[in-house]
């Protein structure tokens, strides 16, 4: 006899009808939102949104390092105002407070959120808080690009998938990179935008991230 083995939960892209609520959400609450078909859409798309002479930063996401989107950024040589390797030549102790208004106030922020509701609110995880202030209005622009498992169906159920599945992930990222674990320190959740066109998600139907 066979015995099949559950699916692990929140791994499975949502369906087609899903994502159109969760789109229909966020557009009510002034995000702007484009559904994409994968992760090259969606590296094509930044690409378009961001002018090559803005000052961007792009948060710790996997979905961006599996992407290619933060490689495009960051080492591309593309944009020539941006914030990651510009903070890296930064004595971090003389320019403490350089590197954090660089990082909370850029033209444009780019990265993912850890669960995205079908009521259209966005939740963010951080250990650190360094993303926190460019999404929540610090950043002229912000792009959120999210992969198709990280739909849920309201918030207890975006915070159930934050600890479940994605702290788990990320703490054995953090392990392998920084030799400790990762923890949500700070969690920030985005109900609406003051202002049409400054929050973009790109909502993929593919899953990619944690």
């Amino acid at each position: 006899m066979t015995v099949s083995t559950p699916t692990t939960p929140f791994t499975g892209p949502a369906p087609a009808d899903r994502l159109e609520r969760a789109a229909t959400a966020l557009a009510a609450h002034r995000f702007t939102v484009e559904i994409l078909d994968d992760a090259a859409a969606a590296r094509t798309r930044v690409q378009e949104l961001i002018p090559e002479d803005a000052s961007v930063f792009t948060a710790a996401s996997e979905t961006l390092r599996l992407s290619g989107i933060d490689d495009d950024i960051n080492t591309s040589g593309r944009y020539r105002a941006a914030v990651k390797p510009r903070a890296v030549t930064m004595d971090r102790a003389a320019e403490a407070d350089d590197i954090r208004r660089l990082i909370a106030v850029p033209d444009v922020v780019v990265g993912s959120v850890a669960a995205l509701t079908e009521t259209g609110s966005l939740v963010v995880a951080s250990a650190s808080g360094s993303q926190l202030p460019a999404y929540a209005g610090g950043a002229g622009r912000a792009i959120w690009v999210v992969g198709a498992q990280k739909v849920v169906p309201d918030l207890d159920t975006a915070l159930r998938r934050l600890e479940e599945h994605a702290l788990p992930l990320e703490t054995a990222r953090a392990l392998k990179v920084y030799g400790q674990p990762s923890s949500v320190n700070q969690l920030l959740v985005l109900n609406a935008q003051p202002l049409t066109g400054q929050g973009i998600v790109l909502l993929l139907r593919e899953a990619i991230g944690f």
